[in-house]
């Protein structure tokens, strides 16, 4: 039998702690903020989820959700409202509320808010890889998404970035 996880109440929201299962509310979750990168919430405590990451990211018009790369694992996406733009293998594409992105390893990609309003996306990735490429791309510098010097080097990449905060959730699916 596998035992629930316990929640624990931080200042920031609900947070698992140990292994098991569990259920929580977004809106009562942990939750994270960055000025360049948008907000989100993983769901995600000590320990991190073995198999699948999974994730909430909210992004103003403009703004990425985080620098453009490429990695060993699979992802998907969809977006659950508003609008953004995909940077995907050198190219811009328009999305907009219920669109599926499917990202086999190795495809080179970004989000940015776009449209009026903040856009939602959910993303599931697998878990495990140990390889990711930060490239020089010339699309994703027009929004702010590409590093200066390819790396490998996750910390060398947000280097000029700061990190993540942790945050109360402030309302960021209301809009939805």
């Amino acid at each position: 039998m596998v035992p629930e996880a316990p929640l624990e109440h931080t200042e920031f929201g609900l947070v698992p702690k140990g292994e098991g299962w569990f259920v929580v509310n977004a809106k009562e979750a942990r939750w994270f903020e960055h000025k360049t990168f948008g907000s989100g919430t993983t769901f995600e405590g000590k320990p991190e989820f073995e198999q699948l990451g999974i994730n909430i990211g909210v992004l103003e018009p403009g703004q990425p959700g985080c620098l453009y790369h490429r990695e060993d694992a699979q992802e998907d996406f969809l977006v659950l409202w508003g609008e953004c733009l995909l940077l995907v293998e050198g190219e811009e594409r328009p999305l907009r509320a219920w669109d599926f992105v499917h990202c086999p390893p190795w495809t080179e990609h970004v989000f940015v808010g776009a449209g009026d309003g903040t856009c939602g996306i959910l993303a599931v990735g697998a878990r495990g890889r140990e390889d990711i490429v930060y490239p020089v791309s010339g699309v994703a510098r027009r929004h702010g998404a590409s590093v200066e010097r390819e790396t490998p080097d996750p910390k060398e990449a947000y280097a000029r970035f700061g990190r993540s905060s942790e945050a109360l959730y402030r309302g960021q699916l209301d809009g939805s």
